[in-house]
């Protein structure tokens, strides 16, 4: 007869929030990063943007009927963005209970900063998200229009004229970097690395990768607002 103790369930519990914590951030990560190579193609000139647009909705045709599988990634998304945000808030919860006494003074930790933004940024992130979709993907809110091209889209979309839709675009993805940083540094924590040398490659990859993503989203506003794109 076996004698040894069994895990708590709720420990097992959050074991099991953080996995999927950590397999949807992965999947979003990885969307981010995919999609801002995408974004880049805008370098390239209006004719190859508006091919790589036009790839995302065939991609499986003939096998599957168009723009089914950009459908199935979208319906993907949304699932890993739930989850991501539903794991996060019961983890927190949790965590507040477990320490129902608030400290009297909260010593700075590393990452505080990011770690502050994070509900805040949550917030912007989702809002932006939603205008996204109205602005780039639907057309509604766009001076283009929903049935214009999207190289139009997003040309007419980063004007002069409409510098607040670049200001609420950089203050977006300023978040969405932050968050990045601080969950990547988080990752890297949770894999054991505790030591010196691993803390400081840890907040090294999480600053670069970051950074690399925040730089990419931004070319793009920026270069059409200066007139670099048109």
């Amino acid at each position: 007869m076996a004698t040894g103790r069994r895990t708590p369930k709720g420990v097992r519990s959050s074991v099991a929030l953080k996995i999927i914590m950590a397999v949807s951030g992965i999947v979003l990560v990885g969307f981010l990063y995919a999609h801002m190579i995408g974004n880049l193609k805008i370098f390239f000139g209006a004719e190859s943007f508006d091919h790589y647009a036009h790839w995302l909705r065939t991609i499986g045709v003939p096998a599957l009927p168009n723009k089914v599988a950009l459908w199935l990634m979208r319906i993907g998304l949304i699932v890993a963005v739930v989850a991501h945000i539903v794991a996060a808030a019961i983890l927190a919860r949790r965590a507040r209970k477990a320490r129902p006494v608030r400290y009297a003074h909260r010593p700075k930790v590393q990452g505080s900063y990011a770690a502050r933004t994070m509900r805040w940024g949550g917030v912007i992130i989702v809002l932006f998200v939603i205008w996204h979709l109205l602005d780039l993907t639907a057309g509604v809110v766009n001076p283009a229009g929903g049935d214009s091209e999207p190289s139009a889209r997003v040309i007419d979309g980063f004007q002069p004229d409409r510098w607040w839709v670049t200001i609420f675009y950089v203050l977006a993805i300023v978040a969405v970097g932050f968050h990045l940083r601080h969950g990547l540094w988080s990752a890297f924590r949770t894999l054991g690395q505790q030591t010196a040398r691993g803390q400081i490659i840890g907040r090294t990859v999480a600053l670069v990768l970051s950074l690399v993503l925040v730089v990419g989203y931004l070319s793009v506003p920026f270069a059409v607002t200066l007139g670099l794109v048109d």
